[in-house]
């Protein structure tokens, strides 16, 4: 929608409206590369420092992130996932995996009551892709492999607020699950029980598939338990 008819005073203020309003109506997801400033100049029809005094404004909000070289992209859905981003990027890795844990549990328990068939088969996709990643110990597939793995099962729950929240802290829990798995990466390899590999997390699948909830709670409170075990305090 063209912007250049608003008074010049309040136009940075209309244009961080409408990129909100981008990002609140999912059109921009969460690590989404945002137009750049000369299409959004075009798209707004206003000036490309009006452009770059909003998205920097929006970038202070925690919303973008700014990378020299790369272009813009959305960090969080909310002032608050961002708040939220930064707050968590500053904690130690057994604050976010607790995090994780006041998340995921929960998330285990609605995903065995509300899954649908599609839901389901999301979680074994990525439950197959992070079994051979694993298997290939291809440690980049497999973190990739995992966090597609969570995301599904906080997907399952059909909690909007839960995976907005969820959302929010991808590049967080992304993080904790890199630095677990290339930590243990090599150990693992030599003892492929290691628990840090996650592969019995078919049990925390077949849970969700069996509809049980208690169980489902249960596996996800153990594998995040164990990775809290081999954090340093």
């Amino acid at each position: 929608m063209p912007l250049a008819s608003t008074r010049r005073t309040g136009l940075v203020d209309q244009v961080i409206s409408q990129l909100r309003a981008q990002i609140d109506s999912g059109e921009w997801g969460v690590g989404d590369r945002i137009p750049t400033e000369s299409e959004l100049s075009d798209q707004l029809e206003v000036g490309r420092n009006t452009v770059r005094e909003a998205v920097r404004a929006l970038a202070h909000a925690g919303l973008l992130e700014i990378r020299q070289g790369a272009g813009t992209f959305v960090r969080a859905s909310s002032e608050l996932g961002g708040a939220l981003r930064r707050r968590l990027e500053r904690s130690r890795l057994r604050e976010n995996l607790e995090v994780r844990r006041a998340l995921e549990v929960e998330a285990a328990r609605l995903a065995a009551l509300r899954h649908s068939d599609e839901d389901m088969a999301d979680i074994d996709r990525a439950m197959a892709l992070r079994e051979s990643a694993w298997r290939d110990r291809d440690m980049g597939a497999f973190v990739e492999a995992d966090f597609t793995f969570h995301r599904a099962v906080v997907n399952a729950t059909h909690n909007t607020l839960l995976i907005d929240l969820y959302d929010d802290i991808a590049q967080v829990v992304y993080a904790s699950i890199a630095h677990t798995a290339y930590e243990q990466g090599d150990e693992a390899t030599a003892r492929p029980s290691s628990a840090t590999d996650g592969v019995d997390h078919s049990k925390l699948t077949e849970a969700i598939r069996d509809a049980d909830a208690a169980g489902a709670a249960r596996e996800a409170t153990c594998y995040i338990d164990e990775l809290l075990s081999l954090t340093e305090d």
